[in-house]
């Protein structure tokens, strides 16, 4: 089941989205997201600089393993956002409170399944990411610490999700700074003062993400004292009010999965291809995630301004919020290639001092510096298909890319070693963007004539 995206008629359009209103949302969206790639690196820098090489691929298979634990539970943020954007274009008060409620229950019991099952699921992580026993002992430390902060990384989403629903984009900054700045101040402090190793990383990481809970509960609290209204305590505790929750959110969990398969697989066969292009994919990796949270700031407006238009029942605002937001996505994807271009070999000198590191990263930065402008399209339909609430839409593209376009690349371009290995990934995200603007034209536009 979709949430409708029908029923426009094109002429009840109060306002249309211009630059000053996307960027109210976009430019406090993008500061926070840049500051998470921004943290990989510190945690990146502080490991690479260490006397054993193997901290560093630890660490690499370690946020492997939670990128993609917690971005596939990101549907806590991308479903809530679409639901509460278009409580919020409605004026639903209740709404707003039951998009929130159903998104804190749910990522608490998702939360205690992951310490529940600790075991089991980091044994089976690491079998599969591979890696010498070295690297694999260290893995295994650091995701001992790290699931730790299950509980406040998920509540963090459903939040910040909310917020960006709200069209406020202020909090989730405050958020995300809480939890960047807390983290990389102590893993300064754990690592280079206290001498710890993975484990100082990960103790940073777990403390960080609940000092960024407590900012964010109290802004929604004082934000809901302002919004007359009720908990609808019947949403939140019948499993049949949930059915629309998980209609869009099991979609996009799906869709989420895909994706980590095709990042975690990147670093598996990373870790096949030697110890040395392990630690090499993993500084590229920081390029294309500035990249991608980047871009995602303005994906976020996209989001948010859809929702509203869709909650508003305006055609017309929606197609002005695409195509706005399309324009600036291309202008920053350009923006990130000519930084590779000219700043790249100096960014992974800062990351390593490692130099037969330093020169594999080198050698296969040309394929960060692509990324850009291949993946923009796939960055920002995403947000667009997000406040749409097309979940289903988005797992067919990304399942079918996946599938049907990464692994076939990847199967028969073996022979070209890491270069194959990047092309096959370049190749995914033009094949996201390309069935994602099809679908938007045939699918979604269609669908409001």
């Amino acid at each position: 089941m979709e949430l409708s995206t029908v029923g426009f008629s094109g002429l009840n359009s109060p306002h249309l989205p211009q630059n000053k209103d996307m960027w109210r949302i976009a430019a406090p969206m993008i500061i926070s997201n840049v500051s998470v790639p921004l943290l990989g690196m510190v945690d990146t820098g502080v490991t690479g600089h260490l006397e054993n090489s193997a901290y560093l691929g630890a660490v690499a298979i370690g946020a492997t393993i939670f990128t993609f634990i917690y971005m596939g539970m990101n549907f806590l943020r991308m479903g809530t956002t679409g639901i509460a954007a278009q409580s919020f274009g409605a004026g639903d008060n209740d709404g707003l409170r039951a998009a929130l409620g159903q998104a804190l229950i749910v990522g608490s019991f998702i939360a205690l399944a992951l310490m529940v099952f600790q075991a089991p699921i980091g044994e089976l992580a690491l079998k599969l990411l591979g890696g010498d026993a070295e690297t694999q002992r260290y893995a295994g430390e650091y995701f001992s610490i790290r699931i730790w902060s299950a509980p406040g990384t998920l509540a963090d989403y459903a939040l910040i999700g909310w917020f960006i629903g709200l069209q406020n984009a202020r909090i989730p900054l405050l958020i995300f700074l809480t939890i960047n700045i807390t983290n990389i101040a102590l893993d300064l402090f754990f690592v280079v003062i206290l001498g710890m190793k993975v484990d100082g990383v990960a103790l940073a990481s777990v403390i960080a993400e609940y000092s960024g809970f407590l900012v964010g509960a109290a802004f929604a609290v004082s934000i809901l004292k302002t919004r007359a209204g009720h908990w609808p305590i019947g949403r939140l505790t019948s499993v049949t009010a949930y059915k629309a929750f998980f209609s869009v959110n099991a979609n996009i969990f799906v869709r989420t999965m895909a994706l980590m398969f095709t990042l975690s697989f990147i670093t598996a066969q990373s870790a096949r291809l030697g110890a040395q292009i392990l630690a090499a994919n993993a500084l590229l990796l920081n390029f294309q995630h500035l990249t991608a949270f980047g871009l995602d700031g303005i994906a976020h407006a996209a989001e948010a301004m859809v929702g509203k238009a869709i909650g508003e029942k305006s055609r017309e605002a929606l197609v002005h919020s695409v195509r706005l937001t399309l324009k600036w996505s291309v202008i920053f994807a350009a923006g990130f290639t000519a930084v590779y271009v000219f700043a790249g070999p100096t960014i992974i000198s800062i990351l390593t001092d490692l130099p037969d590191v330093r020169e594999a990263a080198r050698r296969y930065l040309p394929w960060m510096i692509a990324s850009p402008l291949v993946s923009v399209w796939c960055f920002l339909y995403d947000g667009v298909y997000i406040g749409a609430t097309r979940a289903r839409d988005m797992r067919n593209i990304m399942v079918l890319s996946a599938l049907c376009v990464f692994l076939p690349a990847w199967y028969f371009l073996q022979p070209l070693g890491n270069d194959g290995l990047w092309l096959a990934f370049l190749l995914f995200m033009a094949s996201r963007g390309i069935g994602m603007h099809v679908g938007y034209r045939k699918r979604v536009l269609h669908s409001l004539l």
